[in-house]
């Protein structure tokens, strides 16, 4: 079992302005991408990335909380394995994710509904 370095997990809040740069200063420091998601919080949408240095095993998490109209950036330019954490992101929640490498413009997943898990819109008169 491996020693356990640096047991410190760090959550950033950022916005998404900031994902680029970050996104990028990340990776020059060592850090791979470890996982993304989408979450949603009281009519909001968390977007997690997460970063993993396998030497020191130190995690670090950007996190954007935004809605549907705002233009997220793709991080698939700098970390291609993303692609498919943005597809489900934009497919599942109705995440504006701009520019991803590989964009299935919806077809990831054979699902019915559009964004099923997106925030739900109120009805007219409500």
């Amino acid at each position: 079992m491996a020693e356990v370095i640096c047991p410190e997990n760090r959550l950033f809040e950022i916005t998404p302005e900031q994902l680029l740069p970050k996104t990028m200063e990340i990776k020059t420091r060592g850090f791979r991408l470890s996982q993304a998601c989408a979450a949603l919080v009281k009519d909001q949408i968390e977007l997690s990335y997460s970063f993993a240095h396998d030497e020191t095993y130190q995690l670090e998490t950007f996190r954007i909380v935004t809605d549907q109209e705002t233009e997220i950036p793709s991080i698939t330019e700098i970390v291609p394995a993303a692609v498919f954490y943005e597809n489900e992101m934009k497919e599942l929640f109705g995440v504006n994710i701009k520019m991803i490498n590989m964009d299935y413009d919806n077809k990831l997943y054979r699902i019915e509904v559009e964004s099923p898990m997106a925030p739900k819109k109120p009805k007219e008169g409500e």
